[in-house]
């Protein structure tokens, strides 16, 4: 099977997964704290940059929790993705907040973004919480962002690289499986979510600005959940409350820095085009 035709069935396997996963995501997401410390760390690094009044095109955006978040601060959410589960979601939540005026939606894959209705320009755009992990052709994809940005315009992705510290510290505890799940993706590592298969690919902060160079300048590079705990982790933060907050301050002072922006379960990057 040729890759054009891996990553299409990867994809629609991806859509079945979290189609199914949609009437009970916001629960598994929202009662983990640690997941609501990355969602909190990913907008505290996109408002350094962003400027009132934007355009966002946001991609995979699930059942629409960042969408809403930004346009309860005045901004213009483009939410797209391939999922008509979370499409669903996020339509009734969209509603139930009264953001219509605010917040669009799309399905469209980010492989086919040429094909988008709404090709804005934007001022930024941003994919969360591993989305572009699940495809093998990112730079097809990143490669389309320019003619949807203005001039200036920003582009913030919060990828998952092929290390992560705590991940594979497992080893010690004999979880071998998980601990160098990362080591083995070169033609895409298995994932299964709500009993769905797929493959799932992992990034470099460098591959990122190779294939963006011509046209972006970076902004900045943070790891996220290098020295805090994974949230698959997700008792921790009750189980060593001390230790949890302490961890916090100490990701919050080092996320930036050699080496521990480049060891998290992701990383958060931000880009400006030329």
């Amino acid at each position: 099977m040729k890759n054009t035709e891996i990553n299409i069935v990867n994809e629609q396997n991806a859509e079945e997964a979290f189609s199914k996963q949609s009437s009970v995501f916001d629960k598994l997401y929202n009662e983990n704290i640690i997941i609501q410390y990355k969602r909190a760390r990913v907008r505290s690094h996109i408002e350094k940059f962003l400027q009132p009044n934007s355009n966002i095109l946001e991609l995979n955006s699930g059942t629409g929790e960042d969408a809403i978040y930004f346009a309860t601060r005045s901004h213009t959410i483009h939410a797209t993705d391939v999922s008509t589960g979370m499409q669903q979601k996020l339509t009734e939540k969209v509603y139930n907040a009264g953001l219509q005026k605010l917040i669009t939606t799309e399905i469209c894959s980010f492989t086919q973004l040429e094909q988008l209705k709404n090709k804005g320009p934007y001022d930024l755009i941003f994919s969360n919480f591993a989305g572009l992990n699940c495809t093998g052709e990112l730079t097809k994809v990143m490669l389309s962002f320019s003619s949807l940005l203005k001039p200036g315009g920003r582009v913030t992705l919060v990828i998952m690289p092929g290390f992560c510290l705590w991940e594979t510290l497992l080893a010690f505890k004999g979880n071998f499986k998980t601990a160098f799940r990362r080591f083995r993706s070169s033609h895409g590592a298995s994932a299964n979510v709500e009993g769905v298969k797929f493959l799932c690919w992992y990034y470099t902060p460098s591959y990122i600005i190779r294939s963006l160079e011509s046209d972006f300048k970076v902004l900045g590079v943070e790891g996220l959940c290098s020295i805090v705990p994974p949230s698959y982790f997700e008792n921790f933060p009750k189980k060593h409350t001390w230790l949890y907050k302490r961890l916090v301050w100490l990701e919050n002072k080092l996320k930036s820095k050699w080496p521990w922006k480049y060891v998290g379960d992701y990383f958060i990057i931000s880009l400006q085009k030329n």
